[in-house]
């Protein structure tokens, strides 16, 4: 199977998610259909089905996270320091046609949130600035239409 590159720290916060999930989530929610049981007829028992449906998404997400932890490669990026854009950089560019900066850094599929500033190592720009250096200009073709970057900084931290 084929590995997941992912910083350490979206490693841990994976790892996390899952302890939190097995060790307070799961016990929970078995109480709570035990409690559920009590009430009687099950067929007509909201709160039974309710808690049902809850261990099933908890069961998935658990499933979910076992494997994605079990094919992460970590990759520190502590090391790191190049001239050039890798996994882990954190790179700010500014759209040429708006003139606005933003500041991402490449990470896994898995913690990739661009509301926080994390791309995908898979994502069209993510693509396009791999291998690039300060200073380069990329071209991204996406459903809005073409947009033009320059690279302003790459930082490794």
């Amino acid at each position: 199977m084929e590995k997941h590159p992912m910083t350490p720290e979206g490693y841990a916060k994976l790892k996390e998610e899952l302890s939190r999930l097995k060790n307070k989530e799961r016990p929970y929610i078995i109480g709570e259909i035990a409690t559920a049981r009590e009430h009687g007829d099950l067929s007509e028992n909201a709160e039974y089905h309710a808690a049902k449906d809850r261990q099933g998404m908890i069961e998935a997400r658990i499933s979910i996270l076992e494997s994605t932890v079990g094919l992460a490669e970590v990759i520190d990026i502590s090391n790191i320091s190049s001239d050039r854009i890798q996994f882990g950089a954190s790179v700010t560019v500014i759209d040429e046609e708006t003139e606005e900066e933003s500041t991402y850094q490449i990470v896994g599929a898995e913690e990739a949130d661009v509301n926080e500033g994390r791309l995908s190592v898979s994502a069209p720009l993510a693509r396009a600035l791999i291998g690039k250096s300060e200073g380069d200009a990329i071209e991204i073709h996406a459903p809005g239409g073409t947009r033009n970057y320059e690279i302003l900084a790459i930082k490794y931290n």
